[in-house]
């Protein structure tokens, strides 16, 4: 009986030494999950809004031309359905563009639109689209395109600008 006596009391006394390393470890979890969150956060570029489009840019928009180029699409290992949507971008204009949104449109056969999908397509990270100059271009939506769609290269229209 008095080693049953012993026995509990050891017990006892790993208690509080197993409950202590348990919650360092969860403390160092919790302490690593924060300092990964910010590190990610750092390296992640601040999302940038919505682009200017007032007079200005509205005039110059009849400057840039798009020329249609390939679709494609693609499924991940997740199955899940990607489009890709590539062309090429001119600035027939004299001004640099440094940032660029559109929004790409899909019609059903009736012409009515079933899709916009805004994509930005020159970023301010990137060497701005000089006069004169044309870039090829590619963009993914992760959005499924309705069976409505007339299989037809979308519409683009500008809808943001950043001129140098």
């Amino acid at each position: 009986m008095a080693a049953e006596g012993s026995k509990d009391r050891s017990e006892r006394s790993r208690f509080p030494a197993a409950f202590a390393v348990g919650l360092v470890i969860v403390l160092l979890l919790v302490g690593g999950f924060l300092w990964l969150t910010r590190v990610t956060e750092r390296r992640v570029p601040p999302q940038v809004g919505k682009l200017p489009f007032g007079t200005e840019e509205q005039a110059y928009a009849g400057q840039i031309h798009f020329d249609p180029g390939q679709m494609s699409q693609a499924t991940n290992f997740l199955n899940q359905e990607f489009t890709y949507v590539a062309g090429t971008v001119s600035n027939a204009g004299p001004k640099a563009v440094r940032a660029l949104d559109v929004v790409l449109e899909f019609h059903d056969p009736f012409n009515q639109v079933v899709l916009r999908d805004p994509q930005r397509i020159i970023t301010g990270d990137e060497q701005p689209l000089k006069a004169g100059e044309s870039r090829d271009f590619q963009v993914t939506l992760g959005a499924h395109l309705p069976v409505e769609w007339n299989r037809q290269y979308p519409v683009i229209r500008i809808t943001g600008l950043v001129l140098k």
